[in-house]
């Protein structure tokens, strides 16, 4: 038996090599490795580094049911060695297994980021035998003993935060004890297992359409967080559930279970699993995000648009509603310029005479909505100094779309031998290279002709489980896919490193970090009630960076100057997405966005370096008040919102010493608000108000 203990930015990771060679990870944790409580020496069989399964092979104990354990030929792995190098990010361990027996070969990177408590595993198998393997299963991360410090019970100490998502209703966190979920703990002798798992998975094309790919696992005994994030833009798994007396953590990307994936290696070939970042720290789940926060910035393409955070105007929201002509764009565009926007963005419904939903896929203008044609707009809209965008669905075609009409099955997502059908759209298979020549022709002609700077690339179908096209199974077809399209984005940012492309996927189903380690902005949802978007706008920094965190402002036509500070506050601490029809409301709530914009441009360039923070935890709908915090060292800045309820005033703790505060948006009301302590008292005396602050700190 030989020990291998590392400690790298706050992780402690310690290893063991058996006697029998194979590897086991008995701890990855910011606590120190305490031996007793691993428990009775039998039970370290559970700690496998990796799981591995393919088809053919016996699983030899445990009552497993569906769990990823015991994976076979994952149990009988050898330790072949371990590189310890550096890159320009940090530390890097590369650890190989081999199983003798059918040639199986794997090699795991793990990441480090120096100054940052997460470290990123990937791991690349090869088959190096005679014979085809079919995989059917590769976790990205896999820990067992997740519960084993402390002296309380699982349950008592254990609390899992899981991220649930839907069109509308993004980004919606829930606290959990494991019986909460269906994971008891055990009454009799450790041996005793169970075969029921917390799961949580994403099948299709839409990553986030149920759940973010993400979670946190809290001790409340010892303080102590466990994070994950998995980085696929497609399906991806998760689950924790028992195996000899410890809980255990297993993410992956699709698996054959969960998401009809399997991959057929013959010999010589190699595939490289989905990418999961895994980290651990101490006190407040507000830390782990902190890391996380820090983390993304680190694997983002570097892009000048994170640098700068430019206003983007968008002509949907509460606006033209998917209807533009260039006679409603012209003063929509004079007032975006007026209010101080960077960005214009002419939506959905350009490209079309009329009803658009089942023939979109040429993209080429409608001359009945701009009958002196696109570019016309486009250059006025250069006039006015602002950047040009239009929106575009790039991945699909209409099923009355000429071109579809025209092109072979296999430019599109098959099943049965028949095109897969959503919302009457086909689905573009982005491993055909006819399909890649026809997107970057596409782009190319957008930019060339129109002039723009800027893609609102959406994406409003979810095709399922994958295609039979060239592929090994279903989410073998979907993983190719999926894969290709990533490259596809970063071949296109290649050639036009200046291109500002906006991650959408009918508001945010596929807020993932495969699609925003490219995409410098994300859209955060299509919720269209600006009551409710607070609550998504107060919990986005979660997932995305506040810098890429596009959230809509959209002042009603029949709106107050209270409606109209309550947008703005929403966008004010992450990426402004202002719409609403600003051509048409008043001079003095105009001078209202005015302001909330001139604000914006005064912080932004602190908000890139920021971590978030959130005074009264995350938000719901149901809250009366919500809070979103920013930490930028010296100073922090606080938007509270006040929806309805019987108070008046709220209480905001903060976790650091704050010497002075200052009103920053808007600046008329004197409505008090009051140091007290380590808190901020704030009084909003209507419903629907808020205010955004600036607290400037004592020591740090």
């Amino acid at each position: 038996m030989k020990r291998i203990e590392i400690t790298e930015n706050n992780i402690n990771l310690v290893f063991e090599i058996t006697d029998e060679q194979q590897l086991l990870l008995l701890h990855f944790s910011c606590l120190e490795f305490d031996e007793k409580t691993l428990g009775k020496p039998e039970h370290k069989k559970a700690f496998q580094f990796l799981e591995l399964n393919a088809a053919g092979f016996d699983r030899p104990y445990e009552r497993h049911g569906n769990k990823y354990i015991v994976t076979a030929p994952g149990y009988r792995m050898k330790y072949r060695g371990m590189d310890d190098t550096r890159n320009e990010k940090g530390r890097v361990l590369k650890i190989y297994l081999c199983d003798e027996k059918t040639g199986i070969e794997t090699a795991t990177s793990i990441q480090f980021y120096d100054g940052i408590s997460v470290a990123r595993f990937v791991t690349e198998i090869t088959n190096n035998g005679n014979e085809s393997q079919t995989i059917e299963y590769i976790s990205s991360f896999n820990l067992s003993g997740i519960e084993k410090e402390g002296e309380k019970s699982q349950d008592e100490k254990m609390e899992v935060y899981i991220p649930h998502n839907s069109w509308y209703r993004e980004m919606q966190w829930r606290k959990y004890s494991l019986s909460d979920l269906g994971v008891d703990e055990c009454m009799e002798a450790l041996e005793q297992h169970s075969s029921k798992p917390i799961r949580v998975s994403n099948v299709g094309n839409w990553s986030t359409k149920e759940f973010l790919p993400m979670a946190v696992i809290k001790n409340n005994e010892t303080d102590s967080n466990l994070f994950f994030q998995i980085e696929n833009n497609g399906s991806w798994h998760w689950e924790i559930a028992d195996s000899e007396g410890h809980l255990y953590l297993n993410t992956s990307g699709p698996n054959e279970i969960y998401s009809h994936w399997s991959k057929e290696l013959k010999p010589g070939e190699s595939f490289i699993s989905v990418p999961c970042a895994v980290g651990s720290c101490m006190g407040k789940i507000d830390n782990a995000f902190a890391e996380l926060t820090k983390y993304r910035r680190q694997i983002r393409r570097k892009n000048d648009d994170n640098e700068f955070l430019g206003v983007i105007f968008n002509d949907y929201m509460n606006c033209l509603w998917a209807w533009p002509t260039e006679e409603a764009e012209y003063p929509l565009i004079d007032a975006a310029a007026e209010v101080g926007c960077e960005y214009f963005c002419i939506d959905a419904g350009w490209y079309a005479d009329g009803y658009w939903w089942d023939s979109v896929g040429e993209w080429k203008e409608s001359r009945q909505r701009f009958p002196n044609g696109l570019k016309k707009v486009t250059d006025y809209i250069r006039s006015k100094g602002l950047i040009p965008g239009i929106w575009i669905e790039l991945e699909v075609m209409g099923i009355n779309c000429p071109i579809a009409k025209k092109v072979p099955d296999d430019w599109f997502f098959i099943r049965h031998g028949k095109r897969v059908y959503d919302r009457s759209r086909y689905q573009l298979d982005f491993r055909n290279p006819e399909v890649i020549k026809f997107a970057d022709e596409t782009i190319e002609r957008l930019i060339t002709d129109y002039g723009v700077g800027y893609l609102k690339i959406d994406y409003n179908i979810e095709p399922g489980i994958g295609t039979e096209k060239y592929a090994d199974s279903y989410g073998d077809g979907l993983l190719g896919h999926q894969r290709a399209y990533i490259s596809w984005l970063d071949k296109t940012f290649k050639k036009y490193p200046e291109l500002i492309i906006e991650n959408c996927s009918s508001g945010g189903m596929r807020i993932d970090y495969a699609m925003l380690s490219r995409c410098s902005i994300q859209s955060t949802s299509d919720q269209a009630d600006y009551k409710l978007n607070c609550t998504i706008a107060a919990n986005s920094p979660s997932a995305v960076t506040p810098e890429q965190a596009a959230v809509w402002s959209y002042p009603m036509n029949s709106g107050d100057k209270e409606e109209v500070v309550f947008n703005m506050v929403s966008a004010m601490l992450l990426r402004i997405h202002q719409s609403g029809h600003l051509a048409k409301i008043s001079p003095e709530l105009r001078a209202l966005v005015k302001e909330g914009i001139s604000v914006y441009k005064s912080i932004r360039q602190d908000i890139k370096n920021s971590v978030p923070f959130w005074s009264l935890g995350f938000s719901t709908f149901k809250d009366d008040f919500l809070s979103l915090g920013l930490d930028c060292g010296d100073k922090a800045y606080l938007a509270v919102w006040r929806r309805e309820g019987q108070d008046d005033r709220v209480m905001l703790p903060l976790d650091f010493n704050a010497q002075s505060v200052k009103k920053l948006y808007p600046q008329y009301c004197d409505w008090n608000y009051e140091l007290k302590g380590n808190a901020l008292e704030v009084e909003l005396k209507k419903p629907y108000s808020a205010r955004l602050f600036e607290i400037n700190k004592g020591d740090i």
